[in-house]
């Protein structure tokens, strides 16, 4: 057995037996086991955290260094209780998982869907997006969902069994286009994460808190190409262990004359996105090199390596 598939069974059984920790816990006290988690790598993971806070003082300036600390130590909390809270919801029942949420907007969905064209929302590593995906097949429509493979095929195999379990569909790099565009024009919703930094060649340079970052044009490609609406969604807590799904107002798109249109569509969804972080910095991951450049140290720990292509 190969040290890297050794590690990959170690990893498995210990998501396995997190799993079956929190299966008969209450919400409320998963989301404190979550918190504690986070809070403990964020005292361990040195490299991560210090990546954050660069990205923090880059972003907010103006606030004090304890103030952008204390962020830090929020989002690392946050992360832990996002971990706890999907493989909480992996062992639920629908009615259980819609009980714990509410939604806010899904009237521009239905109006949406009405159009016929199908429909693009996108979010960032921002709040509860995998609850989201998860309660959406069950109050409006299953969706697809573009994703990356996980290196650990076990604990790939079993995120793919939870996406799906509400009815959705899973859409990987390889033909994602035809697959894609085969959604759309069945009048399917298809879910799309754009703040990750990209190096490939759909790739556009946008603002996002003031400094340029390489952002994904698939989705303003998409939507200029079937005419399919574009929503930004986010799941935000709530006290008591629950959520509330938001689906915002459709993102306007660029006139079609407009000589610079995948960019301008690519800023106005960034931005309803920044606006949001903005709200709530304490949900965004501040630990992903979403700014590259040569001057940054590659961090290593609890999350995906910060230095590879994610």
């Amino acid at each position: 057995m190969s040290e890297s598939t050794a590690l990959h069974r170690v990893e498995y059984s210990a998501v396995m037996a997190v799993r079956a920790l929190v299966r008969p816990l209450p919400l409320p006290m998963v989301m404190a086991l979550g918190a504690m988690l986070g809070r403990v790598f964020h005292a361990c993971d040195r490299s991560h955290r210090r990546l954050a806070l660069q990205n923090l003082e880059a972003a907010f300036p103006a606030r004090p260094a304890r103030e952008r600390a204390a962020i830090a130590r929020d989002m690392f909390a946050h992360f832990g209780r996002l971990l706890m809270v999907l493989l909480k919801f992996s062992t639920m029942r629908p009615d259980q998982m819609l009980a714990c949420v509410e939604f806010e907007g899904t009237e521009r969905v239905r109006a949406a869907h009405a159009l016929g064209k199908g429909v693009l929302l996108y979010t960032g590593h921002f709040g509860y997006w995998e609850i989201n995906a998860l309660v959406h097949a069950l109050a409006l429509h299953p969706m697809a969902v573009l994703a990356r493979p996980l290196d650990n095929q076990k604990l790939h195999d079993l995120l793919e069994e939870v996406r799906g379990r509400t009815g959705n569909s899973v859409i990987y790099r390889k033909g994602a286009i035809r697959r894609v565009l085969r959604a759309l024009a069945s009048n399917q919703a298809v879910a799309v994460l754009i703040d990750q930094h990209i190096q490939t060649a759909d790739a556009v340079y946008v603002d996002f808190f003031n400094r340029p970052a390489a952002t994904t044009s698939a989705l303003a490609a998409l939507a200029l190409r079937t005419g399919a609406p574009v929503i930004p969604v986010f799941a935000l807590p709530l006290p008591g262990g629950r959520f509330r799904m938001v689906y915002e107002h459709a993102v306007d798109p660029p006139r079609a004359d407009d000589p610079d249109a995948l960019r301008d569509f690519t800023q106005r969804c960034t931005d309803v996105l920044e606006m949001y972080v903005r709200r709530y910095p304490g949900l965004w991951l501040w630990m992903h090199r979403r700014w590259r450049d040569a001057g940054r140290v590659p961090a290593h720990g609890m999350f995906p390596s910060a230095s590879t292509e994610e």
